[in-house]
């Protein structure tokens, strides 16, 4: 029981109050040590948990060599990534831990939901109320759009799976709240004036209908997925919700660096890439490491080859050009692995589990994977805090529940 409310906990919580990504993981590493430190019996682990793990810790112990052979740790947006390293690590213990003391999939669909409901919650007070053109909650605006985001798709895949299900009395305020959720988080992620979130929404919708098409009612599907375009484009054209100017600024700014001004945000970011190819083609087997990245980086900024405004982050806004140019091609198939195996294991699942709740967990899994990539390529967003502890603690969770969840008929019958 304690899992299960640490679980919600975490997802309810993550975008809502500023230090719980890391309390509430702290809180679950010290009951997972626990719970095995006095467990009557011995956790039973198979293939694929093998393969999580040794992906988890592959990552964690590459980063931490890095970390050892620079004598710098990586600090994140207002020095709070300080221990960042060890957090796969950690994911580890806690996904041991929760394959012998599962959470309950109930409180993983509950927290998906109120964590997205309240992320659009705190995006509205911040922008109708307190005038706010982006809001954040006090973080970086680009974690949270894209984690509100994520909280609004899995939302989603919590209400179609529950329109799959037999049909449960008094249960349509059970849905109503999911599709309050959906609505939330997408509004959160539009406000947010987020722009990489929607390069991979799209994927991520087709994956949801796609795997539900067969399963429910066509015209109900079709009348839902018109409801999420009316809402994100209804979101999108609000008067101050800057959208549709965010968008003509990408366009504006591609515009100006071709004519060569590289002082914009979408030109910053193109500077950064290229720089970092630079970095990863002098040393690609294991890259400049950290802390040296950023004194190559900005001598080459004094020397003029590359606009001063690059200087001011400490990552590339790109998680595999970063990775690349970091820890070179061995951190680059560790992070490859980090992405690959997961996602690997959560698709063979979802081809062949036939009960909804093992589909529907499965694709969950699929989408966090696809999700993390998809953010991943204009934002360092496993180098972020939230991102990195998001990304480890909803993998970890996934794949506990989806393997504690029995295969059952879709009458609710077990198979």
């Amino acid at each position: 029981m304690l899992s299960s409310l640490l679980l919600f906990a975490f997802l309810a919580l993550l975008m809502t109050f500023q230090y719980s990504y890391a309390v509430v993981p702290l809180l679950a590493g010290g009951v997972a040590f626990c719970g095995l430190l006095f467990a009557r019996h011995s956790v039973r682990l198979g293939r694929g948990d093998v393969l999580c793990l040794a992906a988890l810790l592959l990552f964690s112990l590459l980063w931490l060599a890095d970390v050892g052979r620079t004598g710098k740790w990586p600090v994140g947006e207002g020095n709070q990534g300080i221990l960042l390293p060890l957090w796969p690590m950690l994911a580890a213990l806690v996904l041991i831990a929760w394959r012998a003391f599962p959470p309950k999939a109930g409180f993983w669909w509950a927290g998906v939901a109120l964590g997205a409901l309240l992320a659009g919650s705190i995006a509205s007070y911040e922008h109708w109320v307190l005038g706010r053109g982006r809001p954040d909650n006090g973080m970086n605006a680009i974690p949270f759009g894209n984690v509100s985001l994520l909280l609004a798709t899995l939302s989603l895949v919590g209400l179609l799976a529950r329109l799959g299900m037999r049909p449960v009395k008094g249960e349509w305020w059970l849905r109503g709240f999911y599709a309050l959720a959906v609505g939330a988080g997408l509004l959160a992620a539009v406000l947010s004036g987020t722009r990489g979130s929607w390069i991979v929404f799209p994927a991520l919708i087709l994956l949801v209908f796609g795997v539900f098409w067969r399963q429910l009612h066509r015209g109900g599907m079709v009348a839902l997925a018109l409801l999420v375009a009316v809402v994100v484009l209804s979101a999108s054209f609000m008067p101050r919700a800057g959208v549709t100017q965010r968008v003509a600024q990408a366009v504006e700014n591609l515009e100006e660096y071709a004519e060569g001004d590289t002082y914009s945000s979408l030109g910053i970011r193109l500077e950064m890439w290229r720089a970092g190819a630079r970095l990863f083609h002098e040393k690609p087997i294991l890259g400049w490491g950290e802390g040296r990245l950023e004194a190559r980086r900005d001598q080459w900024v004094s020397e003029g080859l590359y606009d001063k405004g690059i200087s001011r982050y400490d990552q590339l806004h790109n998680d595999l050009i970063d990775t690349a140019a970091r820890r070179g091609l061995v951190g680059l198939v560790s992070l490859l692995l980090l992405y690959g195996v997961p996602l690997v294991l959560f698709a063979t699942h979802l081809r062949r589990r036939s009960d909804v709740q093992g589909q529907a967990l499965a694709l969950s899994g699929v989408i966090v994977v696809v999700a993390f990539i998809g953010f991943g390529l204009t934002q360092s967003l496993l180098r972020d805090v939230r991102g990195l502890s998001g990304f480890l603690g909803m993998l970890t969770a996934c794949w506990c529940l989806l393997k504690a969840t029995p295969e059952v008929g879709r009458e609710g019958t077990q198979a």
